[in-house]
């Protein structure tokens, strides 16, 4: 019988909701309060899981659910380039 490997399981901080780590995009706010988009999942810093779809980007800009997960303000230009990052899979810093 195969061992059934358990699957870590984070909270999206726009929508409150439970997902699998792999599903989600984390965002870190670095020890020199930069914000930054962490693809790898390793960056030291205050770290927030968002899901990887616009509606969520929006979601989490209305509610300022970054703001307050990272203790930092987060700017309108980071908002875009999450945007960007989630629609084309690329960093572009």
């Amino acid at each position: 019988m195969k061992k059934k490997r358990k699957v870590p399981m984070r909270k999206c901080v726009a929508s409150q909701e439970m997902f699998p780590k792999k599903e989600l995009i984390r965002i870190v706010r670095t020890p020199d309060q930069e914000v930054r988009i962490d693809p790898t999942g390793k960056k030291s810093g205050r770290g927030a899981y968002l899901c990887a779809k616009p509606e969520y980007v929006a979601m989490a800009k209305k509610r300022k659910a970054l703001d307050r997960a990272l203790k930092v303000k987060v700017d309108e230009e980071f908002y875009q380039r999450l945007q960007d990052y989630i629609e084309t899979g690329k960093l572009d810093e």
